[in-house]
C-alpha cells in the first residue's frame, strides 16, 4: 500500500512543486525532458513516515510523506489518497516546507487545518494541495511534528463536504533527520 501511495504522492509533490512550469526557451520536446524528474528513491521507512529523493530540473528533492491512520466521516464517498509532505529543496532554497496533499479539489480559497497537540497552523489552499499561510510559522509546524503526539488535518472539499485525518507522528523526527543533508 505504502508504495502504491509514495507514487501518486509524488506526483502531487511534483505538481505542487510547479517542476512542469519551468520555462526555457528549447524546443517543446526537449523542454518536457529537461523538466521530467526522475523516478523517487526511497531512502528508508520510519515506522509511518517514509523519507525519499528525487532528481528535478532544479536539483535534487528530499521529502518524508506520511498517509493517514484515520479518515472520518462522512463515509460513502471517496476521499481519495492523502498525504502529509515535509520537503527539502535545496537547489531553490527551501527547506522543510510542510504540505498536505489531498485526494479531491479542495474549496477555493478555504482554509486547511492542521492540529499537532494543541497548536493549529493554518494552511492556504490550491487544487489539492495545502500550504503554510505564513510561511514563518514553517519551522514551528516542523519542530510540533517532531515533539508532537498527535497530527490531525481539517479541510473543505470543493463540493463544501467537511473532511479530517489523523495522522501517526511515529517516525516523523528520524525521517525529517535522515534528510536533513539533502543535496
Amino acid at each position: 500500500m505504502f508504495v502504491k501511495s509514495f507514487a501518486i504522492a509524488l506526483s502531487l509533490v511534483l505538481a505542487g512543486t510547479g517542476i512542469a512550469s519551468a520555462q526555457t526557451k528549447k524546443p517543446k520536446q526537449t523542454q518536457a525532458a529537461a523538466a521530467a524528474p526522475t523516478a523517487p528513491t526511497p531512502i528508508q521507512q520510519f515506522d509511518a513516515w517514509g523519507a525519499y529523493s528525487y532528481q528535478s530540473a532544479g536539483g535534487k528533492v528530499c521529502y518524508v510523506l506520511s498517509v493517514p491512520t484515520v479518515k472520518s466521516p462522512p463515509s460513502g464517498i471517496d476521499h481519495g489518497d492523502n498525504f502529509f509532505i515535509v520537503s527539502q529543496r535545496p537547489g531553490q532554497n527551501i527547506s522543510y516546507e510542510p504540505q498536505a496533499m489531498m485526494g479531491y479539489p479542495l474549496k477555493e480559497n478555504s482554509k486547511v487545518n492542521v492540529v499537532i497537540d494543541n497548536k493549529t497552523f493554518v494552511m492556504f489552499t490550491k487544487d489539492k494541495g495545502a500550504w503554510v499561510e505564513n510561511a514563518a510559522q514553517e519551522p514551528a509546524l516542523v519542530a510540533a511534528l517532531k515533539s508532537g503526539h498527535s497530527l490531525k488535518v481539517t479541510a473543505t472539499s470543493k463540493k463544501g463536504t467537511a473532511t479530517s485525518y489523523t495522522y501517526s507522528l511515529k517516525g516523523v523526527s528520524a525521517a525529517l533527520k535522515k534528510i536533513e543533508g539533502c543535496k
